[in-house]
């Protein structure tokens, strides 16, 4: 794998994207009418269509539509795309790039390694298997697509929510050249440029580069650290060869780097009879605790030394001590190659590969206390090979391909915890991963009004495991019974003194599915398109990586995979020449949900049963006239479980906080609106200034799976507000975020109802501005 990866960067030579920048595109300035009259092209059935052709429910954004509606990362697509949840700062992996990404209800909250993500990040049609890294900030963007419902005939596996297709731009596509430098609050400082390079007639290259500094916006009062930072720098470059028009060559090349201080957790809510809780309120002389617990009240309740709502300090304060860090390095490069063979017939071939590596560090408890805290360090190599024969052929057309993906994975993992004889628990944990899939496609047009479409995909999957647990215990505690000779796995634990876990033998399970789609899609007229369709998409399966106790056999939990089905009811209409409305309506039946549940401590992936996820998405483009353009959009889910799975005990320990039939599904409001509207005001000389207001609304919603009210967040509406200066080829963008201060949370973790009882939360940043200014050459 890592070979692999070293060949083609050192092909490329230089750096084609993933974290780092908010810069939103090189796109040239354009009137909004020019905007408006440029067809919107998208790629979900892996070719080139209109938008208003394709019978699929699909948010597009341009690289000029992200700027204009100030989008600047991809964790801000859920302010504009409906039934799109995307928030950072995974709560369990402590990183400030990972995401937690749902679309429809259906998703993953869990972004380690052993767990796949339910929405597909592709980037320049590579496939990125690891959800650390997909909170990224935008730069050189030629297009977004946010494709909704089970794409699982044309992108495979882990897109059973959805999948969001990031394009950025290509050398030689008139994208431009542009110079952009930022400023802001909390000593926003950013940079980025773009710079084409024409060659020769057959030859041209694209480089791009940038980075961006911002205080946290959480001070630790144990350290004076400001949670939340933003410290990253990326740079990426591709070359493209086109010796024959018929004949095109793209190698890209990326890497970014982030160094922060950690994720912006504060504490939220303690139980005071956790075991851990207890523990430590004893050890520190706390009035009233008691171990084991009960708690007894005393006077006073609330003294700062202990284990109670003393120590929630406000919702930008941390009170933790456990050191606190972020940090992320991820490099790559792809190959595509696509040869017109004759007018009906185009190959194409896309190869990819990454790395990745990361950490994360987190005072879980957010106290002086030694409750929970974690240490997580992983890294990621990943191959990808997919093949494409695009066939046209009078009124048929269709795809032929096949696709392979290898990733292997290491973690390490401290848990130091508050279990009185016990310092603390490590594991480490190798993970593989190897699939290949063959898939077809195929649209006849019976009129040329009418047409239909079916599509059939099969996946076959192994992967494997190989892991140790050490239980370090004070040299007094015994020794466990598994011989220490197992211990040295990748090294000796710290201060080793026995081990607790899995044998070193390496465990593996297979998954494989067939998806299938069709669609049926009539033209009533220019300006409106009605479509049925029917799609499937599955999740596969995997282990459980994270223990503190022996499983049963000494053999890893496993987990199997989850499916969706779904009929969605659309249409597509324009019927004037500057408005655009497009609607979709579906039910999704949700089966072998994968929820994480805690087990003790320790949070655990199980099936959790069945679910019908109703919903309905509108979306509006309208300018009614010349330099007044208005965006909204809406979103409606419904979602209720249909049956339970109860997780069998783990010994004489129960998962807690588990789903119900009266659950609702992590990461689902039932409304999601979004209006935003701009007017250019012209005056002589090209001058032109541009103000613009975007209000969007969510509705309460749960961050896990036990529907803890503690973490939930309740009705929000986000305003952002913008005014731009424009003259020719240049402009300055002020821009104000959350314009209104609103407090919200956008995610986080509770284990209340566990030895160690605590609730942790993550709160947005609140009212900040910046101040662009951009030059097009």
């Amino acid at each position: 794998m890592e070979v692999k990866l070293k060949v083609l960067l050192a092909i490329s030579g230089v750096p084609s994207l993933l974290a780092g920048w908010s810069a939103p595109a090189c796109a040239q300035a354009g009137t909004v009418a020019e905007a408006d009259e440029q067809e919107v092209i998208v790629t979900a059935r892996r070719r080139e269509e209109s938008l208003q052709d394709a019978p699929v429910a699909v948010t597009v954004l341009t690289g000029e539509a992200l700027a204009r509606q100030q989008l600047v990362s991809t964790t801000d697509l859920d302010q504009v795309a409906p039934n799109l949840q995307f928030t950072s700062h995974g709560t369990l992996t402590g990183n400030n790039s990972a995401a937690q990404v749902f679309i429809r209800g259906i998703g993953q909250t869990d972004a380690t390694p052993a767990v796949d993500p339910g929405v597909g990040i592709y980037i320049d049609d590579v496939y990125m298997g690891r959800s650390v890294g997909g909170a990224m900030e935008f730069r050189d963007i030629a297009s977004i697509q946010v494709l909704r419902g089970p794409q699982g005939t044309l992108f495979g596996r882990n897109t059973i929510g959805g999948a969001v297709l990031i394009t950025t731009n290509a050398p030689g596509t008139g994208a431009g050249n542009r110079f952009q430098v930022g400023i802001g609050d909390d000593n926003l400082f950013e940079v980025f440029a773009a710079y084409d390079i024409p060659i020769s007639s057959h030859w041209s290259a694209r480089v791009s580069g940038g980075f961006r500094d911002r205080d946290g916006y959480v001070r630790r009062i144990f350290d004076g650290k400001d949670l939340g930072d933003e410290h990253g720098y990326f740079g990426q470059g591709a070359l493209r060869w086109q010796p024959d028009p018929s004949l095109n060559f793209l190698l890209r090349g990326d890497y970014a780097r982030e160094d922060e201080n950690g994720s912006p957790f504060v504490f939220r809510a303690i139980n005071e009879n956790a075991v851990f809780v207890a523990a430590q309120s004893v050890a520190a002389g706390c009035p009233g605790a008691t171990f084991p617990p009960p708690f007894v009240p005393q006077t006073p309740t609330r003294d700062p030394r202990c284990g109670n709502d003393a120590q929630a300090l406000g919702p930008f304060t941390n009170g933790g001590t456990f050191p606190a860090s972020s940090r992320l390095e991820n490099y790559g490069a792809s190959f595509t190659a696509e040869w017109e063979a004759s007018d009906a017939i185009t190959l194409k071939s896309i190869t990819a590969a990454r790395h990745l590596q990361w950490s994360g560090t987190r005072d879980a408890d957010n106290t002086p206390l030694l409750i929970l805290h974690t240490d997580y360090s992983s890294e990621s190599d990943q191959f990808s090979q997919e093949l494409q024969a695009l066939i046209e052929v009078g009124r048929l057309s269709g795809v032929v391909g096949g696709y392979y993906f290898e990733e292997d994975s290491f973690d390490r993992v401290i848990v130091p915890i508050g279990n009185p004889g016990t310092s603390y628990d490590t594991q480490r944990v190798s993970l593989d991963t190897e699939a290949w899939a063959a898939f077809t496609q195929w649209t006849f047009e019976v009129t040329d009004a009418l047409s239909v479409t079916a599509g059939i995909r099969y996946t076959d999957e192994a992967k494997g495991i190989r892991g140790i647990l050490f239980n370090v215990a004070p040299a007094s505690a015994p020794e466990p019974a598994i011989p220490t000779a197992l211990c040295p796995f990748n090294g000796p634990p710290p201060t080793q003194t026995g081990c607790l876990f899995l044998s070193t033998d390496r465990f593996e399970e297979n998954f494989s599915a067939t998806t299938g789609s069709a669609s049926i899609q009539y033209r009533f007229g220019p300006a409106f398109m009605a479509y049925l369709s029917w799609s499937q998409g599955f999740k596969s399966g995997g282990f459980n990586q994270r223990y503190n106790a022996a499983p049963p056999d000494n053999a890893p939990i496993a987990f199997d995979s989850e499916q969706a089905e779904t009929f969605e009811l659309g249409f597509k209409t324009n019927p004037a020449r500057r408005l655009r409305f497009n609607a979709a309506f579906f039910t999704t039946s949700y089966d072998d949900i994968q929820l994480t549940y805690r087990l003790g401590v320790v949070p655990l992936l199980f099936n959790a049963g069945a679910a019908t996820i109703r919903g309905a998405e509108f979306e509006l483009d309208w300018v009614p006239v010349a330099d007044l353009r208005i965006d909204a959009s809406l979103g409606w889910l419904d979602n209720e479980f249909d049956s339970i799975i109860d997780p069998p005990p783990f010994g004489p320990i129960a998962p807690t906080a588990i789903a119900t039939l009266d659950s609702r599904l992590p990461f689902t409001p039932e409304w999601q609106a979004h209006i935003g509207a701009s007017y250019t005001f012209r005056f002589g000389n090209g001058w032109a200034l541009t103000p613009r207001v975007d209000v969007s609304h969510t509705s309460d919603q749960f961050f896990d799976a036990g529907n803890s009210p503690e973490i939930a967040q309740d009705d929000v509406t986000v305003v952002n507000a913008g005014l731009t200066l424009a003259q020719e080829n240049w402009r300055v963008t002020l821009n104000v975020f959350n314009l209104t201060d609103e407090l919200y949370p956008t995610a986080g973790t509770s284990s209340l109802t566990t030895a160690s009882g605590y609730a942790e939360i993550i709160y947005a940043r609140p009212r900040n501005f910046t101040l662009i200014a951009a030059i097009d050459f």
